[in-house]
């Protein structure tokens, strides 16, 4: 099943451009996947174990290397394909 996920970051930090850097960069590492960023959120696309699995990976990632972060996220089964 194919899921689409509209994810934002939030670090509760004065510095906090290169988390959100780091996170998307760390997204875009895998080709499985198709990345879109705006000014707003990234949008992930791609099949529901492997963008789950890799969500699961790379928040928890987010998580140790900050001291306060927040994660806004909307999942979307079936999404429109363009």
């Amino acid at each position: 099943m194919i899921i689409a996920v509209d994810i934002s970051l939030y670090p509760l930090d004065k510095n906090f451009i290169p988390p959100i850097s780091n996170f998307i960069s760390r997204l875009n590492e895998n080709s499985s996947l198709t990345v879109i960023t705006n000014s707003m959120s990234t949008q992930i696309k791609g099949e529901y174990d492997l963008v789950m699995g890799i969500l699961n990976q790379e928040i928890k990632e987010t998580f140790k290397n900050q001291d306060k972060a927040v994660f806004a996220i909307k999942i979307l089964n079936n999404p429109i394909s363009n």
